[in-house]
């Protein structure tokens, strides 16, 4: 019972979250791709440029968006999972919403432009 629970619990690979980081203070929302020793991998984007990039994309106007981000884990104050809270959807979701296109689509966009 204990480790169905943990599983549920656990952190994986391809799960929205957002990183909140000191030395400088930034906080980052992003799809996570790997948590080791040496800190944290995500494709992501600054939170102070989600709204701005969100409205580019529902716009289909020109925006430098998400990224591959590594955070080494002594900058990392804590990882959060994007979760919805008290009738607040998670930022996920309103991406999801305002731009009528999944996470993996806007990611997979986001890619194909810098490339």
């Amino acid at each position: 019972m204990m480790t169905e629970q943990k599983s549920k619990v656990r952190m994986k690979p391809g799960t929205p979250v957002v990183v909140i980081l000191h030395n400088p203070r930034e906080k980052c929302w992003g799809v996570l791709d790997e948590i080791n020793l040496a800190g944290v991998f995500l494709r992501g984007i600054d939170l102070n440029a989600f709204d701005d990039w969100l409205r580019a994309v529902a716009h289909d106007e020109p925006f430098i968006g998400v990224s591959d981000l590594f955070f080494p884990m002594w900058r990392v104050e804590r990882i959060s999972k994007d979760e919805a809270s008290g009738g607040i959807p998670s930022l996920y979701q309103q991406a999801e919403h305002r731009t009528s296109r999944t996470i993996a689509e806007l990611l997979e966009a986001a890619e194909s432009q810098s490339t």
